[in-house]
């Protein structure tokens, strides 16, 4: 009889590991959440996924695409522009949470991890009461609200940037780097080459604008106020517009257009390059000398890969200013430059050109950057939960 049972055992598999997922409201939070998702199954092809997002967000979109299933709560941040439309905002965080704790018991999770965003305070938090091991992934130098709240119930938290312990008291931190797109870590190549590639000048030092995927109008007025100082210089430039400043922009630096959606694109003297959105941007950093960008934490993260000299241009309009709080901590490494919203007209041109200018103060920059540079992040952070939990892969 007990060898019966010794061989049904053996013969029956394992228990699937189940993972519930929580991050939205902006790709910074929702990328790192699939890259460690797709790293899991990676590791683990029988595991089984749940997302749990704010509906209306781009989660509810993006993580289907990516393969996986996601339940949407009626939740929102809290309105500080508009007061009154916050009156509802308690009878959606009780409806969360009701509908949170229905959903986890329904699937029940052995583990839970968390990356920021509006659904992942009633997710996580329901999950840690139910005794689901929780784990916070944290993108910013200057945490969220909902993961410092989050860090008191978690197991672990695991940050992009160092000594972020002052904001997670009591609880593990590892500073292991924000998950990024693997194509960033796996395809770039000689920058001469990719200057070639893109059809441009490979002994010529080349400029990179990247505004997010909408592009920054901060950004692209700058270019456009300095546009023939650029071209008088012969610096070469890849400009990422964004869709609603393309139009406007090709006209007004008189630029003429080849091509057509992705790679849409115009040209003056094969001296500048405009795109609307940038799909290959492993091509893009690879021919870039010096890279102009927002402070976004994934940006950051992609950025100190490739290694490149970078001037910042926060977004002042961020959560609690993060972007600003990112870029510093860069600032202060001298691993980048920074120029605020409001000091465009005033510092762009001359801060970039100092960059330009010197290619000793260049390669200090790009061995700075080392220092935040982390392409191995998704994977340590999988093989860091998995050993807390006590689960080999």
């Amino acid at each position: 009889m007990s060898n019966n049972l010794e061989q049904k055992a053996k013969s029956q598999k394992p228990k699937a590991i189940r993972v519930l997922m929580s991050g939205g409201g902006t790709g910074g939070h929702i990328f790192p959440a699939i890259a460690i998702a797709d790293e899991i199954q990676k590791r683990f092809p029988d595991a089984e996924f749940l997302f749990i997002g704010a509906n209306g967000k781009m989660e509810m979109e993006k993580v289907p695409q990516a393969g996986y299933k996601i339940v949407g709560l009626n939740i929102a941040g809290f309105d500080r522009g508009n007061l009154l439309k916050n009156i509802n905002l308690p009878f959606k965080v009780i409806s969360s949470l009701m509908k949170a704790r229905k959903t986890i018991k329904e699937f029940n999770p052995d583990i839970a991890i968390g990356t920021g965003g509006f659904a992942s305070g009633p997710a996580l938090y329901t999950a840690s009461r139910l005794g689901v091991p929780i784990f916070v992934q944290e993108q910013n130098s200057l945490p969220g609200k909902t993961n410092i709240f989050l860090s008191k119930k978690a197991k672990a938290v695991f940050t992009a940037y160092p000594n972020m312990e002052q904001f997670f008291h009591g609880t593990k931190t590892f500073f292991l780097g924000n998950p990024i797109r693997k194509n960033i870590i796996t395809d770039l190549i000689e920058t001469k080459s990719a200057k070639e590639k893109l059809g441009l000048n490979p002994e010529k030092l080349t400029i990179l604008s990247v505004g997010g995927s909408l592009g920054s109008r901060t950004i692209n007025n700058g270019w456009k106020e300095n546009f023939n100082q650029i071209v008088e210089k012969e610096y070469q430039l890849i400009w990422q517009t964004g869709k609603t400043d393309y139009a406007e922009i090709v006209d007004s630096c008189r630029l003429s257009v080849d091509g057509k959606s992705d790679n849409q694109k115009s040209t003056t003297n094969n001296q500048i390059l405009v795109r609307e959105f940038i799909s290959d941007m492993a091509l893009a950093y690879s021919a870039a000398d010096v890279i102009v960008s927002r402070a976004g934490a994934i940006a950051i993260s992609e950025l100190a890969v490739a290694k490149k000299p970078v001037l910042l241009v926060p977004f002042p309009f961020a959560a609690e200013d993060h972007q600003t709080k990112n870029a510093m901590t860069l600032v202060e490494k001298d691993a980048a430059k920074m120029v605020k919203d409001t000091e465009m007209k005033d510092r762009f041109l001359s801060t970039l050109l100092a960059i330009c200018e010197n290619e000793n103060e260049r390669k200090e920059m790009s061995a700075n950057l080392e220092f935040f540079a982390k392409p191995k992040a998704t994977n340590e952070i999988v093989s860091k939960i998995l050993e807390l939990i006590n689960i080999q892969s």
